[in-house]
């Protein structure tokens, strides 16, 4: 079982001008299909935030996939990808082009002989994705505008978060984003890293201005947001997701820490961005391309 919202679209010439223009946008979890053999010609960069698959590389090799990672399809290249058959996984994707590209990728930031690049963190990622996602509503006047600025925001999340540069420099830091969403207290993460819960308090305040609490916390409701927004996941479901185990507390918590209650925040996210998940994708065989 699977679930997919997608949106495409085409910018005009005068957008691919401005350097990067988005094409597309999607968010997908559960079992989903395999996708290709197939070749695109534009970039596509998939967000893999929890669950685990695999890709075939041009050469044949077979390449393990496992959350947090990045998935590079870039213009001309055969690319054959899916997720683990029985767990699945959850992804966020974004198809882009624009002269912009080439800098990009000389740059280092585009990786086309790297497809897939294992991510300390999704978080950024998400948040880029997320707010392509909420741009691409409808009648929004500054579509291409809002979703090309936010696909340079995106690059730029990758980069940080690319395991060998990590996101803020921070092995600690790296490691609570990374076991976020397990349902670990504070004493167990300090333990995991050799440290009393005091030293890894000073730690994470030294290098992220709060508690660990708070610093989990913030990372796993931006997750539940969303999960909230983006799928049909019943509130228990998400709250599991995101490392609760008790769906009423984390229900009051959400409330408490966002100002609204989990459902009403997803019924108001639903009015913002038009769509909705179905169980339906596009035909592999047949993949959006670039209008000419």
């Amino acid at each position: 079982m699977y679930h997919t919202w997608m949106r495409y679209f085409t910018p005009s010439p005068a957008h691919h001008r401005l350097g990067l223009v988005c094409l597309g946008v999607g968010m997908q979890h559960g079992t989903l299909p395999t996708v290709g053999p197939r070749t695109l010609d534009h970039h596509v960069a998939i967000v893999i935030s929890a669950g685990s698959g695999w890709f075939r590389s041009t050469d044949g090799r077979h390449i393990a996939v496992t959350a947090p990672a990045l998935i590079w399809l870039t213009p001309g290249t055969p690319h054959h990808y899916g997720p683990d058959p029985v767990t699945g996984w959850d992804e966020s994707f974004v198809d882009f082009t624009g002269p912009a590209t080439a800098t990009y990728t000389e740059l280092g930031y585009i990786e086309p002989d790297r497809p897939v690049v294992p991510l300390s963190d999704t978080v950024g990622a998400r948040t880029a994705v997320s707010r392509i996602a909420r741009a691409a509503r409808r009648g929004n006047p500054l579509l291409e505008v809002e979703t090309g600025a936010a696909v340079h925001e995106l690059l730029v999340a990758l980069r940080r978060a690319r395991a060998d540069v990590g996101a803020d420099g921070d092995p600690v830091l790296q490691s609570l984003a990374r076991d976020a969403f397990q349902p670990l207290s504070v004493a167990e993460h300090a333990a995991r890293h050799g440290m009393t819960p005091a030293e890894l308090r000073t730690a994470v305040r030294r290098s992220a201005g709060c508690s660990p609490k708070d610093y989990l916390l913030g990372i796993r409701l931006g997750r539940a947001k969303e999960l909230l927004a983006a799928t049909e996941l019943p509130v228990a479901a998400v709250a599991r997701r995101v490392g609760y185990d008790d769906p009423a507390y984390f229900s009051r918590l959400f409330t408490r820490r966002v100002g609204t209650a989990p459902v009403r925040f997803r019924e108001q996210q639903g009015r913002a961005v038009h769509g909705g998940w179905s169980t339906q994708i596009p035909d592999p065989r047949h993949p959006p391309t670039i209008a000419t």
